[in-house]
């Protein structure tokens, strides 16, 4: 009997993944509160360099965690540890939840020359202080059939972090260095005469990120600090900083059975980007926020009335000139959670703020921009939002919403032509049509989210997440690279007690609008190219199929299979960009 029912979940994971279809994309994460527990974080494919879960005592901040019902809507960034883009695949190996082991080390080798390490490593030096480490590099050979210059890449990270538990509150400190090594390979508009071209890019980046969290909330909630110094291969340089300090006062009682909190956020971030490039793009911006909040309480229902005051300040210069400017900002913010019941919440509200694009978030997104970029922050002016939520019998857990905003300078990617003209230039890496800027537009938004959570059995889990996405802008005719339709379907399965552990994630995006170049020698000058662009270029939908297997072998050892892009389609995220295709991935992991 036990066998059937092994068969038939293997035989609706098969079926799960070939019906269905899906991409990389900002993908959605639940975090639900419910009796039981199967894990809805985001897939990942390791522990982050620090634990962020709190060390509650019993009853401190009880009352915040047991109200806090709302289901809240992470961006994850598009770009994951293993991803299906350039170096390219997404980690979606389960997690063992029994005998959970904290250190391991991962080595793994598959097709396109990919080459995996990847090692947790952590222990107490004291009884309230833990240290640990963190180290993961990932590399692939790349296109080699389908580019006649180099299309390899690598990437790296190598982490510090320690946790220490006071008696008042929860220290924790962690210091990294990662690096991306590529190459701006897109080349689609003409073909050089010379394959041998150095087409490097380098990516460092700097981050050192400090928290305090107070086990009460009385005056003092938490202080966090997050820091970063970025550089690149063409002298790009860009220093961050946000400090942001949160107070409180909660569980006070209004009359028999309404009780309240009252927040005040209090936020300082600064951004120095430079570049030594064409225009010599230099910004330095400072933004300073307030967000006091009062959320009233009765039962699971609650009315939260707040407002942002932000205070910017920024200076932007080129080689023309420099432009310095303040500006002040007020964002409304609302909501009301109405819980009929368990299985139907209904929840609407209001809010808004200003976001700052930096080179190091917009490299996230898209790693093959121009080292010159034009940073002006984006305002979202107001969000109105609406939608309903529930938990059905522990069963079936859901969240779907719409929402309509009204937003100020929102960025989106161009893509770049030829800087220099001449056809017997001595052109650097990023000069043959294949980098992308940043382009700013107005316009409303229209948005629909919808996320869901199955447990038809005990060890089997189902996800699901749908986003739609409307602009319509001022002067843009066309929105560039956003996706009108977004979808995910993900599954998780253990079996053979246990044992093994199963995955699959899928993904599909629509159509993208995107701007060409299509580059001719001057007939009329010679010795120049003529360059005539094309702003209706559709870049192609795609399904992204990806499975996982590990088998644990003994508690200490397992081995581990990872399938991705599986329909092997050389979709491309960004014009003239290739991803690899179907990969396989293979190897052995120690826990200890």
């Amino acid at each position: 009997m036990n066998k059937l029912k092994y068969i038939a979940v293997l035989a609706f994971l098969g079926t799960f993944g070939i019906s269905e279809i899906g991409a990389q994309i900002k993908e959605e994460q639940l975090i639900l509160n419910r009796k039981r527990e199967p894990e809805v974080k985001k897939i990942e494919k390791k522990k982050t360099s620090v634990i962020q879960e709190k060390n509650y005592p019993p009853e401190n901040k009880k009352k915040e965690d047991s109200l806090n019902l709302k289901y809240d809507i992470v961006n994850v960034p598009p770009v994951s540890d293993f991803k299906t883009t350039e170096i390219q695949s997404e980690d979606i190996s389960p997690k063992f939840n029994n005998d959970f082991q904290s250190n391991y080390f991962r080595l793994g080798y598959g097709n396109y020359g990919k080459f995996l390490a990847d090692a947790n490593i952590s222990g107490k030096v004291q009884d309230n202080v833990e240290v640990g480490a963190d180290v993961h590099y990932l590399s692939t050979t790349g296109l080699k059939k389908d580019y006649d210059w180099d299309s390899k890449s690598s990437q790296a990270k190598i982490g510090a972090y320690a946790n220490i538990y006071a008696e008042t509150g929860k220290y924790n400190l962690d210091a990294n260095y990662g690096f991306n090594n590529y190459n701006y390979y897109g080349i689609y508009a003409f073909t050089p005469s010379n394959s041998d071209l150095d087409l490097q890019q380098k990516v460092n980046k700097f981050s050192v990120n400090a928290s305090y969290d107070h086990y009460s909330n009385e005056i003092l909630n938490n202080v966090k600090v997050r820091s970063y110094f970025l550089s690149d291969h063409f002298n790009a340089k860009e220093s961050y900083a946000d400090v942001e300090l949160n107070l409180s006062k909660h569980d006070f009682e209004i009359s028999n059975d309404i009780t309240a909190n009252a927040d005040l956020g209090i936020d300082l971030e600064t951004v120095n980007s430079k570049f030594e490039l064409l225009n010599q793009n230099n910004s330095n911006q400072l933004n300073f926020t307030l967000s006091p909040k009062v959320t009233f309480y009765k039962g699971e229902s609650y009315l939260l009335i707040g407002s942002d005051f932000t205070f910017l300040n920024s200076k932007l210069s080129d080689f023309t000139g420099e432009n310095k400017g303040s500006k002040f900002y007020w964002f409304p913010r609302a909501e009301v959670l109405v819980a009929a019941a368990d299985e139907f919440k209904f929840y609407g509200g209001i809010d808004g703020g200003l976001k700052l694009n930096t080179y190091g978030n917009l490299l996230e997104e898209n790693p093959y921009l121009i080292s010159d970029l034009l940073l002006t922050p984006t305002e979202n002016e107001y969000h109105f939002y609406f939608g309903l939520k529930g938990d059905i019998n522990q069963m079936f857990k859901y969240d779907v919403n719409a929402g309509f905003s009204k937003v100020n300078n929102a960025q989106f990617f161009i893509n770049n032509g030829l800087f220099d003209n001449k056809i017997s230039a001595e052109r650097p890496g990023f000069d043959y049509a294949n980098t992308f800027s940043s382009i700013y537009d107005n316009g409303n938004l229209i948005e629909v989210k919808g996320d869901l959570q199955a447990f038809p059995m005990e060890n089997l889990t189902v996800d699901a997440g749908l986003h739609f996405m409307k602009y319509k802008l001022d002067n843009l005719e066309e929105v560039y690279y956003k996706p009108l339709v977004q979808l995910n379907l993900g599954a998780k399965y253990t079996m053979l007690e246990k044992k093994l552990a199963l995955g699959f994630k899928g993904y599909f995006v629509t159509d993208r609008t995107s701007n060409a170049f299509l580059v001719t020698p001057n007939d009329f000058v010679p010795g120049q190219y003529m360059q005539t662009e094309n702003r209706d270029v559709k870049v192609g939908g795609y399904a992204d199929l990806n499975l996982s297997a590990e088998y644990k072998l003994h508690k200490n050892f397992s081995i581990f299979a990872l399938g991705n892009n599986l329909l092997g389609a050389k979709y491309q995220n960004y014009l003239g960009y290739k991803v690899l295709g179907a990969q396989v991935v293979g190897g052995v992991k120690i826990t200890f």
